[in-house]
């Protein structure tokens, strides 16, 4: 019997594993699904899921309480790195394996120590903004202080930001930012908007980025819309990279996951503690983004790596008939993700 069947006749799809009566199902799951070979995968079992924290949970990493695979978490537990994921060839090579803790960026009184500096040759940098509170309670969030890194991790942009409207809530606690600090550094946010601006299109029109990126560089952030947005700004969805809406980082029920909450998963340290300096938040974020862009991913030939418009295009229905007389594992060489994968920014 070959792989599309077990010995009841059951058909399993070859991504997740999921069993059905009938090949009908199956296709039907496939054309759901969107599998592709850029979703997280078990080291072990070779099973693909959805996100990095469903693949956690299937490895009963990080206080899982309900391991789905057993064999694949005691394996995992001998010989696999918990902040990459990786299943390591031996107990060895995972005590050798230290590439994945990083260490946080220096403390603030280095940081202000630090000269600001035009970006480099590299074509992505990374957006953060401190907010403060307007409004009548303080819970209307407006940008307070920017800060723009490269890929060196070095600033090239950091501002204190005069809000256009009345701060009735500093949060001093977490943002560290007095009235004295806006009055005596800070600018006007068309001025903060327009620097962010020059920088992100690096001398390309704004109305040709929106369709071919020539010039234009790619941006990195944590919630990203919510900082445009603060600064007035817009910016081609195909050149942002949010970790808060990227679908292998978020949660299993397609909530966001804090900068936090990644940060110490995936990279193995602690930040927003005491006073938050919107370098630290950037630099995490690009970390993220590197470390996301790294992963090794098997490569179609064509167009199979794009995220296609819909199911449809990979699975139409007027080739049901012939989807149904394949075999599971080329029904998943067929599928195509609805996100197009950090890995293909090479």
């Amino acid at each position: 019997m070959d792989s599309s069947s077990d010995a009841h006749g059951r058909h399993k799809c070859a991504a997740c594993f999921r069993q059905f009566n009938k090949m009908e199902h199956l296709v039907e799951h496939m054309r759901a699904a969107r599998h592709s070979p850029h979703e997280p995968r078990c080291g072990v079992c070779g099973k693909h899921c959805r996100s990095f924290e469903a693949l956690r949970d299937h490895l009963g990493v990080g206080g899982s309480t309900l391991p789905k695979a057993a064999s694949c978490a005691s394996e995992f537990a001998v010989r696999g790195c918990k902040l990459c994921l990786r299943v390591l060839a031996s107990a060895a090579a995972l005590r050798a394996h230290r590439d994945c803790q990083l260490s946080r960026t220096p403390p603030m009184a280095r940081l202000h120590q630090q000269q600001q500096q035009p970006p480099g040759g590299g074509r992505v940098l990374a957006l953060g903004c401190k907010m403060v509170g307007a409004g009548s309670d303080g819970s209307l969030d407006v940008v307070a202080r920017v800060c723009v890194v490269d890929e060196q991790e070095k600033i090239v942009f950091e501002t204190f930001v005069k809000p256009l409207i009345p701060v009735t809530h500093y949060r001093y606690e977490t943002t560290g930012i007095r009235p004295e600090h806006l009055l005596r550094d800070g600018v006007t946010v068309k001025s903060a908007q327009r620097r962010v601006q020059d920088l992100l299109l690096n001398g390309e029109q704004p109305w040709k980025a929106r369709t071919s990126r020539g010039r234009a560089r790619l941006l990195v952030g944590h919630g990203l819309d919510h900082d445009l947005d603060a600064l007035g700004m817009d910016y081609p969805a195909y050149l942002k990279r949010d970790t808060a809406t990227y679908p292998p980082l978020m949660k299993t029920s397609k909530l966001s996951n804090s900068l936090r909450f990644l940060t110490h998963t995936y990279l193995g340290y602690d930040i927003q503690t005491g006073h938050q300096h919107p370098y630290e938040d950037c630099v995490a974020a690009m970390r993220l983004y590197h470390r996301m862009k790294q992963q090794q991913h098997p490569r179609h030939d064509g167009d199979a790596d794009e995220p296609a418009a819909s199911a449809e295009q990979a699975f139409p229905a007027w080739r049901q008939r012939e989807l149904e007389r394949m075999t599971p594992e080329e029904l998943l060489r067929l599928s195509t993700p609805d996100y197009r994968c950090w890995c293909l920014d090479d």
